[in-house]
């Protein structure tokens, strides 16, 4: 039986409903379990990544409907989950902007790591998807291929981010403190890319012992920046900043490459180690200095 009180704010009535932590739990513990099905479906058999798209858009679509429907059912709107117009442009180029500082030392780090190795690196411009051991499906850069791409990697972006630093970290928050919440989410983020290591087995590309490495690493990886993203959102109280930064973030992945004599994105894994972690640093430095707050209206 649901159980709701409602609170008069001025003018506003707000009804809320009383969830138990076995229910958040439950909660969470479905909705993640049902777009894991379908994550693992499209990347194994449907392999949606091998066509023009690039990405395993469908399951991210229906992460967002699903995401939509949970969201109804527990009474939280999108502005609840940090979907609301507060700053939105500064918050976006102060994500933008983020990504663009790390990345730019991250690549420059790899570019004079490999010149020193004697493997003469250049840049490249073009597209492909992402692979744990550098850049895989080569795509021809042409107006169409870039418009695919940003389509696809917003698509992902709300998703995503709708998903763990939205729907998720706003409901753990709700019975437990934000710390536990945020590495919540995190986890959740981290496990559910072990799927591109599922894959590597899968195709043959990689044996089971590395899987099992680069599924440790990936956790630890997509974990970092989902508790630097948990964080952007306690800090401003809103998704913005998240959302700017994790686009950024896959974007340049797709599209800058770093080609030298003995192949492609060789170092890509360090670079991008290097960029979470300075990211995270950063802002971990800025919510330190801002004394961050929990906004209860994520």
């Amino acid at each position: 039986m649901k159980h709701y009180i409602v609170l008069k704010e001025g003018n506003k009535i707000n009804t809320n409903y009383f969830r138990t932590k076995k229910q958040i739990i439950y909660t969470i513990g479905t909705i993640f379990v049902l777009c894991s099905i379908v994550e693992y479906i499209e990347f194994l058999f449907v392999r949606t990544d091998q066509t023009i798209i690039a990405d395993n858009v469908f399951t991210k679509i229906f992460c967002i409907i699903a995401t939509l429907i949970a969201m109804k059912i527990n009474g939280i709107t999108i502005q609840d989950i940090g979907f609301k117009n507060n700053n939105t442009i500064k918050y976006l180029g102060c994500g933008l902007g983020l990504g663009i500082l790390t990345f730019a030392i991250s690549y420059g780090v790899e570019y004079f790591i490999l010149l020193a190795a004697g493997k003469t690196p250049h840049l490249e411009v073009y597209i492909t998807n992402f692979g744990l051991t550098g850049a895989t499906s080569q795509v021809s850069l042409s107006a169409m291929a870039v418009i695919i791409c940003i389509v696809v990697n917003i698509i992902n972006v709300i998703a995503e981010e709708g998903l763990f630093r939205g729907f998720i970290l706003k409901i753990v928050s709700e019975k437990f403190s934000f710390n536990e919440a945020n590495m919540t989410q995190a986890i959740l983020f981290g496990v559910w890319h072990i799927v591109m290591c599922v894959l590597g087995v899968y195709d043959g590309q990689m044996t089971i012992p590395a899987a099992l490495v680069f599924g440790i690493g990936y956790v630890i990886l997509a974990g970092i920046l989902g508790i630097e993203w948990g964080i952007c959102v306690n800090m401003t109280g809103v998704i913005w900043m998240c959302v700017a930064e994790h686009f950024f973030n896959n974007f340049i992945g797709n599209i800058l490459h770093v080609v030298s004599a003995t192949g492609i994105d060789e170092l890509q894994i360090v670079r991008i180690v290097l960029s979470n972690i300075l990211s995270l640093i950063i802002v971990i430095g800025i919510s330190k200095g801002k004394g961050s707050r929990l906004h209860n209206g994520i």
